[in-house]
C-alpha cells in the first residue's frame, strides 16, 4: 500500500495540531472541496451516493490516458464529510489508476482524528474511498 506526497502532507499537518486545532483544520479543508463541473451539476444522476455517509454525498470517477479525476459533492451543512471528501479529492485525484488503487485503506486512521470524530463518520470515509476505488476498477 501506497500514499501519495498530498496525503502524506495532509497526515503531517493532522498530527502537528492538537484536539481542537484539528477540528479546525477540518473545517478549513471542507472549504477546498472544488465545486462539480457543470456536466455533473446539472446532472446528478450520473453521480454515485456513498451510503455510508450520513450526509448526502455523491462522487463519480474519470479515467483519460490513465490518470484519475474525482468528483466529490457534499453539504457545506456537514463540514466534516466535506472536509473528507477534500481530502479524498487532493489525496487521490490528478493521480494514475495504480497509485490510486494502491493507495492505503487505512490512511483515514493516519489522519489522527478517530478520537474526535465518530466511528460512523469514520465509516463515511472509508466508503467514500472502497467506491473511488470500485468506480477506478470498473473503468480502467
Amino acid at each position: 500500500m501506497q500514499l501519495t506526497e498530498k496525503a502524506i502532507e495532509i497526515a503531517s499537518d493532522f498530527s502537528a495540531l492538537e484536539g481542537n486545532d484539528r477540528l479546525e483544520l477540518l473545517i478549513e479543508i471542507s472549504d477546498q472541496l472544488p465545486a462539480l463541473p457543470e456536466r455533473y451539476a446539472d446532472h446528478p444522476e450520473l453521480l454515485e451516493r456513498v451510503e455510508e455517509c450520513q450526509s448526502p454525498v455523491y462522487l463519480f470517477v474519470e479515467i483519460d490516458n490513465g490518470v484519475v479525476e474525482i468528483f466529490l459533492t457534499a453539504p457545506r451543512e456537514a463540514p466534516t464529510t466535506r472536509a473528507f471528501a477534500g481530502i479524498l479529492h487532493a489525496s487521490l485525484s490528478g493521480h494514475t489508476v495504480d497509485t490510486v488503487l494502491n493507495f492505503d485503506d487505512n490512511y483515514p486512521s493516519m489522519l489522527g482524528i478517530t478520537e474526535l470524530v465518530s466511528p460512523l463518520r469514520m465509516r463515511g470515509i472509508r466508503g467514500m474511498l472502497a467506491r473511488i476505488k470500485r468506480q477506478v476498477r470498473e473503468k480502467a
